[in-house]
């Protein structure tokens, strides 16, 4: 097993590039199915979902579009309960099918924000591309349409995931060892 430092913190991998990108083209497969004829503009939240978001798209074959909003809610290894909208949506979603593409659902408290404001700016209908959930995290009721890979709630870094800013760039993800 493949341990590696971040920081001041050590992580051992957990999730294999391999066994990642087999899990994007599972939902690139799904969208490419269920989304036929509908355009969507897919919307990449930064930082944490570049990779992701690249992946998936470079497997997305039907027509769309994608836009990128940057929000934050973390701050080293614990979630701040707070979305700070850094870099906001600048075209026009009204009667769009948006599909938000998000590293991590944990809490959930990001997407349900992230919901709320598309559809006040009136998206017809969101739904929700997530390369990892947490399932045992979840304290808000959110519909999660793509998950890629379901993981027990444990601190993770890599494939676009950091660790105050660091680890973005490992391409397999690795979970926070034990004190």
């Amino acid at each position: 097993m493949e341990y590696i430092t971040v920081i001041d913190k050590q992580f051992k991998v957990s999730i294999s590039e391999e066994n990642i990108l087999k899990a994007v083209q599972n939902i690139a497969d799904r969208i490419n199915n269920d989304l036929q004829g509908c355009k969507p503009l897919f919307l990449a939240v930064l930082n944490g979902s570049f990779m992701f978001a690249a992946d998936l798209m470079k497997r997305v074959n039907i027509p769309a579009e994608i836009q990128f909003v940057k929000m934050q809610s973390y701050e080293g290894i614990s979630s701040t309960g707070k979305i700070k909208e850094l870099i906001g949506l600048n075209s026009n979603i009204t009667g769009r099918t948006v599909v938000i593409v998000e590293d991590i659902v944990d809490t959930g408290f990001t997407i349900k924000s992230t919901i709320e404001q598309l559809i006040q700016k009136g998206a017809a209908r969101c739904l929700v591309a997530t390369l990892i959930s947490k399932p045992e995290a979840r304290i808000y009721d959110v519909k999660l349409d793509y998950v890629a890979i379901e993981i027990p709630n444990k601190f993770i870094v890599g494939y676009g995931l950091d660790y105050n800013g660091f680890g973005r760039n490992l391409k397999h993800i690795y979970t926070l060892c034990e004190d």
